[in-house]
């Protein structure tokens, strides 16, 4: 019953303005410091792009996006993605609704043709994506669905990491994180990647391990810079060693 309550449009709205309202506070009350401390300089001219990040180190990357920036997100249709989708809009981006899937995994419920589609058209029209690089279950391992994107829209592709010193760390299968407010944080931004429309499978794997590492990279330097260590380092030699598949 009480689930079921949640899952109202009601409680969504709300949820997601209770959201977007405590990112807020946090984004206020953080001291925030920017790598490269030019960085949107550099990203300007490459709009619009696809910024890449890892699930679990999502929450707080609306403090990345600037006013000037028009900016969009790819967001589950299931579990919390309705409230999500409302807390971006308060935030000033927009929502697709659809999630990628393992090969054989639902891809059809999770609604990931037409929502592929849909990024193509909002990035063709000037609006950069956000995305989860790596796909449920399966984290920090880069899916092939953000490659794919770069290479069909030509556009390029940034990891990015933004991450407090003073948060809540989940065990979740992904480690996710939330800030909290009075603390420091750090907002990292990897170098574009550039995938081409005729990019073949071996220069597309390329392309997925340079972005992987990439987003490693920014992740630890961002919580060196908070001085805290990533509470998901690790992680895909943890799956690895269990027998999940890389």
């Amino acid at each position: 019953m009480g689930f079921s309550i949640l899952k109202t449009r009601v409680a969504q709205e709300t949820l997601g303005r209770l959201l977007a309202g405590y990112l807020r506070l946090v984004q206020r009350t953080n001291k925030i410091v920017f790598e490269p401390a030019d960085v949107y300089d550099h990203v300007r001219p490459e709009l619009p792009l696809i910024f890449a990040m890892w699930h679990g180190q999502h929450i707080m990357i609306p403090f990345a996006r600037p006013e000037w920036m028009p900016a969009c997100s790819l967001v589950s249709r299931h579990g919390d993605g309705g409230f999500n989708a409302v807390a971006l809009r308060e935030l000033g981006i927009g929502a697709i609704r659809g999630s990628g899937a393992r090969p054989g995994h639902k891809v059809r419920e999770k609604g990931g043709a037409p929502a592929f589609l849909a990024m193509l058209r909002r990035l063709a029209a000037g609006e950069t994506m956000v995305l989860t690089a790596d796909v449920p279950k399966r984290a920090r391992v880069v899916g092939p669905g953000i490659i794919t994107l770069a290479r069909a829209s030509g556009r390029p592709i940034r990891a990015v990491a933004v991450v407090t010193s003073r948060r809540i760390d989940f065990n979740s299968w992904d480690r996710a994180s939330i800030g909290l407010p009075f603390g420091r944080c750090a907002i990292v931004v990897g170098e574009p990647i550039l995938i081409a429309r005729d990019a073949d499978e071996a220069a597309q794997e390329e392309a997925r391990l340079a972005l992987q590492a990439s987003l490693d990279d920014v992740h630890a330097r961002g919580y060196a810079l908070v001085g805290s260590r990533d509470p998901g380092a690790g992680l895909r030699e943890q799956q690895q060693t269990a027998g999940a598949p890389a």
